[in-house]
């Protein structure tokens, strides 16, 4: 059975970004954005609507208006996590961000890669490939992370760094692009 275009996108494959299917998520996201955005954490429809933007969202877990994403279906975000203001996620591949992360104001995740090649880059095609951010990661404000990166356990990535290639756990990296500057270890004895 031949793949959707969602479904390609999903899988980390070359797609049409113009497909209906993937238009309808897009607008539906859009419109959910921008209700969530004009939202407080206090406001009584809050939960309601960050859930429906991110399914299965916990209890636990804060994305703070303003907020803005492609999709929403493909963020996947753990428990007791804090997503400050102002973060864009373009989720055409997953965004995984793990359990106890905090994400500082103005951080950006990447999916999308265009192709290099400029004819193919004319066509409405792209890939999306994944991001992963581990437990215990504490991005600065301003961090991008880009497509296909992972960064590990217990990170701190500075405010402002933009991160191109995966960092390992226990890093603490910073730059343009993001190197790690030092090992953290364990801090707990």
């Amino acid at each position: 059975m031949q793949k959707t275009e969602f479904e390609k996108m999903r899988s980390s494959e070359l797609y049409c970004f113009e497909d209906s299917q993937v238009w309808e998520s897009i607008k539906r996201a859009n419109t959910l954005c921008a209700r969530f955005s004009a939202l407080t954490l206090s406001s009584p429809d809050y939960r309601e609507v960050v859930e429906q933007l991110i399914p299965g969202l916990p209890k636990s877990s804060m994305v703070t208006p303003p907020f803005r994403c492609d999709h929403g279906s493909g963020i996947v975000i753990g428990h007791d996590t804090f997503i400050n203001y102002d973060c864009i996620m373009l989720d055409g591949g997953y965004i995984r961000i793990g359990n106890h992360c905090k994400i500082g104001p103005r951080c950006s995740f990447y999916t999308p890669q265009h192709p290099i090649d400029y004819v193919e880059r004319m066509q409405p095609v792209e890939t999306c490939l994944p991001i992963t951010i581990g437990d215990n990661c504490w991005l600065g404000g301003g961090v991008t992370v880009c497509p296909g990166v992972t960064i590990g356990d217990r990170c701190i990535i500075a405010a402002g760094s933009v991160v191109v290639r995966d960092i390992p756990s226990d890093s603490l990296a910073a730059g343009n692009p993001a190197v790690v500057k030092r090992h953290l270890g364990s801090l707990t004895k």
